[in-house]
């Protein structure tokens, strides 16, 4: 396992040096077929990562939002969102990050959050989570109302959940922001937000989150809470808070 862990690092600080040239520099902006935005940074980054993997672990499988799958049929698949929070960054604003996961036989083993402007390097194992190769824990808070909650996009949650239902649990918490995407774990996964959601998510933006929040002591599940590759949303949180939530969201 710690082979995979120091290997997902070296993933992480290779597509950082390139996504920071594009950080801020004007790069041109496309639209996919799913209306979400792309640039070359995200292009390049993955490209590094896949050619990386594809040379020390040639039997592994690859499965990249930009460039689809290679060797599907693998134990071990590397996943891999080289921009999460492409918004974010074509805006100027360094709340994204690269996610880098790993499974085997379908279930993750490993995870690393990076954001390459800040260089605060996250990776966890469903055991421990390092930042920056310090140890991480999740919050202990156990009460919504003393709770940071965070969610990506407050229109998404109407448009593919319970949008009433995610309103209360906003009226129930002590702060809620739109410190979204991958930077929105991370802050759980660091103690420093309780809980953060998405409503609707793909394979490259859940995988590398499991390891990350389970290894800092966290709970991360499916919207309707089961596991966090059956369904199409995720909600993760500190653990105790977990099931409060729940409670709220598919009342």
């Amino acid at each position: 396992m710690q082979e995979f862990v120091d290997f997902s690092k070296e993933l992480a600080l290779a597509s950082g040096a390139i996504i920071k040239r594009y950080f801020r520099s004007g790069v041109a902006v496309e639209t996919k077929d799913d209306e979400s935005p792309v640039t070359i940074a995200d292009r390049q980054a993955e490209e590094v990562m896949r050619e990386m993997i594809m040379k020390a672990y040639p039997d592994h499988g690859i499965i990249g939002e930009e460039f689809g799958a290679h060797n599907e049929d693998a134990d071990f698949q590397w996943v891999l969102d080289p921009i999460d929070g492409t918004k974010s960054f074509v805006s100027g604003t360094f709340l994204f990050g690269t996610l880098i996961g790993l499974m085997q036989a379908g279930q993750p083993i490993v995870g690393a959050i990076h954001h390459p402007v800040t260089s605060h390097l996250l990776v966890g194992d469903g055991k421990q989570a390092q930042l920056n190769d310090e140890p991480v824990r999740v919050s202990a808070k156990r009460d919504l109302r003393e709770a940071v909650l965070c969610y990506t996009d407050f229109i998404d949650v109407g448009k593919y959940q319970n949008g009433i239902a995610f309103q209360q649990l906003m009226g129930m918490t002590r702060i809620n922001r739109t410190w979204g995407d991958c930077h929105g774990y991370f802050l759980v996964a660091t103690g420093y937000a309780d809980v953060m959601l998405d409503p609707i998510m793909h394979l490259w933006d859940i995988v590398a989150l499991v390891p990350v929040i389970e290894g800092a002591g966290g709970k991360i599940t499916s919207w309707n809470g089961g596991p966090p590759l059956s369904g199409n949303g995720v909600i993760a949180s500190n653990g105790p808070l977990h099931s409060q939530v729940l409670r709220v969201l598919i009342a």
